[in-house]
């Protein structure tokens, strides 16, 4: 295992571009900095480093692993900062993820009650939709599990069902459905769909699975980034979507939304939480009003 230590020693001569350098940052003597280099050298079976006149240069090698190592060393510095919350019993930030549906039905009551009860507290609120690889890891997060291909929690974190989702049609109001208290998921086949999420992520193949079990594959005629803008088209008379029930707040006029039968799409929403955090009163109160919207009706 590669030694945390010699590694920044490695990024500071990088950085510095000389022993000397790298020693006056580090509060180190030039032996000192030289002899963790050889040693992480030995370790690693790689040269990091050569000399260069009266310096020194990074070999490939040594820069690509000082720069993939950034990551590891932003980790660790938010890990360090955790443990003296820890040690405190508090949380100073409470990273939250979420996707845009319980973005619009769910967080904002919850972070007026958060902010309200935990004054000193700093969110970071991020939609899981414009998350990237780089962004730094929630403490809690609401997710659509892939049922299909399920996948499992990242190591430090656990997580649980929330709520399952069923699936609604979304009609004008002048569609003969509006009369019915359910229409069937084959019944819809008929007719022109607007489609509704470009992510093609969990939520739309839960839809398609669906489908594609009582025999046909939806006619797409439109094709929208998101449920509010897709709902818009069906109210302009343009087919009909079909939607989760947690998309279906503040529908506007034109519309009507019908639950799905035979079979209902659903899908599967769950809460993933680090373990670190977990039992943390802001984490804990957090739960506890996720648990309380999921039982809420969709005005």
């Amino acid at each position: 295992m590669v030694d945390i230590h010699r590694l920044r020693v490695l990024r500071s001569v990088i950085g510095e571009r000389s022993i000397g350098g790298a020693a006056n940052a580090l509060g180190y003597t030039p032996s000192a900095v030289s002899q963790h280099i050889a040693a992480l050298q030995r370790e690693t079976g790689l040269t990091l480093v050569e000399r260069d006149g009266r310096g020194i240069v990074p070999t490939e090698a040594g820069t690509i692993l000082a720069a993939e190592s950034e990551g590891v060393f932003e980790e660790l510095s938010r890990v360090d900062g955790l443990i003296s919350e820890l040690r405190d019993g508090r949380l100073g930030q409470l990273r939250m993820n979420y996707f845009a549906s319980a973005g619009a039905a769910w967080i904002p009551p919850i972070v007026a009650t958060i902010s309200r009860e935990f004054p000193g507290l700093r969110l970071d609120l991020r939609l899981i939709e414009l998350v990237s690889a780089a962004t730094a890891s929630p403490d809690v997060e609401i997710y659509v599990e892939d049922t299909e291909r399920p996948v499992p929690d990242p190591a430090g974190f656990v997580s649980r069902p929330l709520t399952s989702d069923p699936y609604h049609a979304v009609v004008p109001t002048d569609s003969a459905w509006t009369e019915y208290d359910s229409v069937t998921l084959r019944e819809l086949s008929q007719v022109p769909w607007v489609d509704n999420d470009v992510a093609r992520g969990p939520c739309r193949q839960a839809l398609l699975s669906a489908c594609t079990s009582v025999g046909f594959v939806p006619d797409f005629s439109i094709e929208t980034q998101d449920y509010p803008t897709a709902i818009r088209f069906v109210a302009a008379g343009v087919g009909l979507t079909v939607v989760p029930q947690l998309a279906l707040t503040d529908l506007p006029a034109g519309v009507v939304a019908i639950p799905i039968v035979d079979p209902t799409p659903t899908r599967a929403i769950r809460v993933r939480v680090r373990q670190s955090a977990h039992d943390l009163p802001p984490v804990r109160r957090v739960l506890e009003l996720l648990d309380a919207a999921v039982l809420q009706p969709i005005s």
